[in-house]
């Protein structure tokens, strides 16, 4: 009896314990540590493997998600199951959401690890350097991100190569079907006809650029800080027979002299010019265009206003460094106070969670391809990424707004029918 005892006690060793205080008690989460210490049911769905005592080391040094990343991202920490679900599971995991007295406790409970086992951060973290949003430094976060290889983007996006979130016509249509939805809402609320100039920026692989030329006839210009995109784009480009029409180039969007454009769209780009920068960012798009001319800003946004506008310490070191959310309702007034006349908003925050699905469902199916290019860290740190933000969709944590505005003429008509934002409905 007194041996069955000290395995009991041996099974339930503090490592285990000590991360149920964090992680809290649920029946869709085990925990399995080195100590061989468990908590949590042994038929639940998810296991999270606490591989080294480095990963409380962690911890210690950067609570909350950023630590749990590094972890996983160095394979100390593991996950046998639906990532997704262990992160439902785990969605208010930070030492900064529990009482004070008990983070105190924690942290003296876990000092011991960081003493024996700390260790640097992963060399995968961004490091930009020079003035925040500045040219340099912006160039440096887009190619941390962006840069990464072109081949691993195939594996993640699809044909379609297009980064950004689709528009499903229903929760089982393929990826490549929601993808080609969302660039014909966006032509159709941009108006766009055959012979109409399109400017398109932070344009990634060119799909929107694509999409115009090939179905609408629009001469469209894209561009992207992103060397490896371009080259990329201006390829499909060739391939596909539009180089008459279409092209894209290597150029920050505030190098695109004022011309007279038809419409602009804007796909995801707006959450990495700083907030500082969205005033002059309006101000230059409402330049670019002629009266009754069209643009469509498309990007990631806050449900409320934050206390700060960095993302994620695990987005802002390993995947948008720089980046910054804002509100719908401040982006609305910028705009406005661009010039824009505002005429549709829409929010397709569970589109994006659907999209996210589809990207990790890529990803695992060409998961050993994909670490041979590009190595497993990396690889775990998008793994990770697509299955925080889906959740975070889910949750209402972020949301993605296509926000549409009019250049008026100069009698103030817009040239919008007088039903709906965009004829559609």
């Amino acid at each position: 009896m007194t041996g069955v005892l000290e395995r009991a006690a041996t099974s339930t060793e503090p490592v285990a314990g000590i991360l149920a205080r964090v992680l809290g008690n649920t029946p869709t989460l085990r925990v399995e540590a080195f100590d061989g210490s468990a908590t949590g049911p042994k038929d639940a769905p998810v296991t999270l493997h606490v591989n080294s005592p480095r990963a409380l080391g962690r911890l210690v040094s950067a609570p909350g998600t950023l630590g749990l990343a590094r972890a996983y991202v160095t394979s100390e920490i593991d996950v046998d199951g639906d990532l997704h679900t262990a992160l439902a599971a785990m969605a208010e995991v930070t030492l900064h959401s529990i009482p004070r007295r008990e983070q105190l406790k924690l942290v003296r409970q876990l000092l011991p690890y960081w003493r024996e086992h700390r260790m640097p951060p992963p060399d995968l973290e961004a490091r930009p350097k020079g003035f925040l949003h500045s040219r340099r430094r912006d160039s440096q976060a887009i190619s941390h991100h962006y840069d990464v290889s072109n081949t691993f983007y195939e594996y993640v996006l699809g044909p379609s190569m297009t980064y950004t979130c689709a528009a499903y016509p229903d929760a089982d249509a393929s990826l490549e079907t929601a993808q080609a939805a969302k660039y014909e809402m966006v032509c159709t609320k941009l108006a766009l006809e055959p012979g109409m100039k399109l400017l398109d920026v932070g344009c990634g692989w060119g799909g929107m650029v694509r999409h115009a030329a090939r179905e609408h006839g629009v001469k469209a210009l894209g561009v992207t800080l992103s060397k490896e995109q371009a080259a990329w784009a201006q390829a499909a480009i060739e391939r596909e027979g539009l180089a008459d029409l279409a092209e894209v180039r290597h150029l920050d969007y505030r190098d695109v002299p004022d011309g007279v454009y038809d419409a602009v769209s804007s796909i995801g780009l707006t959450e990495h010019i700083g907030k500082a920068n969205i005033p002059g960012y309006f101000r230059s798009m409402y330049a670019k265009l002629r009266p009754g001319g069209r643009m469509l800003n498309h990007c990631i946004t806050q449900p409320y206003k934050p206390d700060h506008r960095h993302t994620d310490p695990f987005i802002h070191r390993y995947v948008f460094p720089d980046g910054e959310l804002e509100t719908i309702g401040s982006l609305v007034s910028e705009m406005n106070e661009a010039g824009f006349e505002v005429r549709h908003e829409e929010n397709l925050r569970e589109h994006y969670a659907l999209t996210l699905r589809d990207w990790g469902t890529n990803l695992e199916k060409h998961w050993d391809d994909a670490v041979a290019e590009v190595g497993i860290g990396r690889a775990r740190v998008w793994r990770l990424y697509m299955a925080a933000c889906r959740l975070g969709f889910d949750l209402d944590n972020i949301q993605l707004h296509q926000v549409l505005g009019v250049k008026l003429h100069d009698d103030k008509s817009s040239g919008f029918p007088l039903r709906g934002a965009h004829g559609a409905y």
